[in-house]
């Protein structure tokens, strides 16, 4: 009888990457992955812990996967079973907790995996693959309890991160996604003993992966203002044909007085020059963010700051978090706390500045060619809907000639704050340095 396996993940791309780690490991000694109809042997459950409600949905989730499977050995993994593994280790079916993400080739050994796998070759039924090529963080922002649960810092090396990723392209994956914990600190822990001219760095790894051969593109998941170089620049601008001409930039605020009590490495003097040599280097980029609403002590003229701080630097998407204490931070005693309704209106006033900003960027792009990676196509109309290099959602005209995770040039022809509209290109090949 072959044993069924369910995986579930929460939190960000780092978990889904580890979670399709071990279930490649354990489809490859016999596992197969059960239907909703089946009942599994084993479930596997990779929590987050960066909010409250990080740790409530996981629990929700065990104590659902018990409910469904109620033969099934629970094993959790993840960050919230680094900081409270008893908590985790109480709940039905839980048979094991895994502390240590270090420890999952140790895990996949007790189930039989003689053949411990470096990294993947499959992403799932998605057409993007995450590739994890950095752990840990060294920080302490007074807000964040990842440090302490992702303490030590680790970096792939370059030819593991080469090998898998041309699996990955050879299976058809047309967008690499490169994440980490701290992705800007890639290398870092191995330069500590070396000249300046030997430090291995984002931009190198960079590099390579762009000089590999194949119809793929990649981007770069959330990175720190300060870890945008001049260096990593560079490399995007030359090879603007391969890497995606948008970056996820953390910002949390835009008051230097909030970003000192956050702990933060930057004023927003910086986060600005950061930002301004990005625009002068790559084509029109799309530049995200995240806010933290509401952090301790923070006052209307703060927020105000903030506000204004987006629409001056004109970012396309902002990811706006009412603050959340969490025990074991600085920040959670700190005195001062925003009341839940400040920091929903404020959150809301963040969404609408927001949505005007998304609106003039994707309107910024009419008129210009686009790389869209298709991904659905709504049965009725036949429309395709994918995401563009500049990381807009964008519709596409009904074709027979698309199929889904093809990488399609295309003609920004209209846009709203929701997507962008298209037209596909009779083009045979993008022209370098388009995207």
């Amino acid at each position: 009888m072959t044993d069924l396996l369910k995986t579930v993940t929460l939190g960000c791309k780092v978990n889904q990457y580890e979670t399709q780690l071990v279930r490649e490991g354990l489809l490859g000694i016999g596992y197969r992955d059960a239907d909703t109809q089946q009942t599994a042997n084993l479930c596997i459950v990779n929590t987050c812990t960066v909010t409250q409600e990080g740790d409530s949905k996981s629990r929700q989730v065990i104590r659902r996967l018990a409910r469904e499977n109620p033969e099934s050995r629970i094993v959790v993994m993840g960050c919230y079973a680094t900081r409270a593994p008893e908590e985790l280790s109480a709940l039905p079916n839980v048979s094991e907790v895994v502390t240590d993400k270090r420890e999952i080739p140790d895990l996949l050994g007790r189930f039989g995996v003689i053949d411990i796998p470096s990294g993947i070759s499959q992403f799932g039924d998605r057409h993007r693959a995450y590739v994890k090529v950095q752990d840990g963080c060294l920080l302490r922002c007074s807000y964040c309890v990842i440090p302490s649960v992702r303490p030590g810092l680790h970096s792939r090396p370059v030819d593991t991160i080469l090998e898998e990723v041309s699996r990955l392209t050879d299976n058809g994956y047309r967008e690499i996604v490169l994440t980490g914990i701290h992705l800007g600190h890639y290398g870092v822990e191995g330069n500590w003993n070396k000249p300046k001219s030997e430090w291995l760095r984002l931009s190198h790894l960079l590099e390579n992966i762009a000089n590999l051969d194949g119809d793929f593109r990649i981007r770069l998941s959330s990175i720190e203002a300060t870890e945008m170089t001049r260096e990593l620049i560079q490399v995007m601008a030359t090879y603007q044909e391969k890497i995606c001409p948008h970056l996820h930039i953390c910002l949390q605020s835009g008051s230097d007085r909030v970003l000192r009590r956050m702990k933060r490495r930057w004023s927003t003097r910086t986060f600005q020059q950061r930002c301004e040599l990005i625009h002068d280097a790559l084509d029109q980029p799309a530049l995200t963010t995240d806010i933290i609403v509401g952090f301790p002590g923070e006052t209307d003229s703060d927020f105000e700051a903030s506000c204004q701080l987006v629409r001056e630097i004109g970012f396309s998407k902002i990811h706006a978090f009412p603050f959340s204490p969490r025990r074991g931070t600085p920040a959670a005693d700190f005195p001062d706390q925003i009341p839940k309704r400040i920091k929903r209106d404020r959150s809301r006033e963040l969404t609408r500045i927001e949505g005007a900003l998304r609106e003039d960027y994707f309107r910024s792009l009419r008129g210009r060619q686009l790389q869209v990676l298709t991904e659905s196509r709504d049965p009725v109309t036949g429309i395709w809907t994918g995401t563009s290099c500049r990381y807009t959602p964008t519709e596409l005209p009904k074709s027979d000639s698309i199929d889904a995770g093809q990488l399609v040039e295309v003609q920004a022809l209209d846009a709203n704050r929701e997507r962008v509209y298209a037209g596909t290109l009779p083009i045979p090949a993008r022209p370098v340095g388009i995207c």
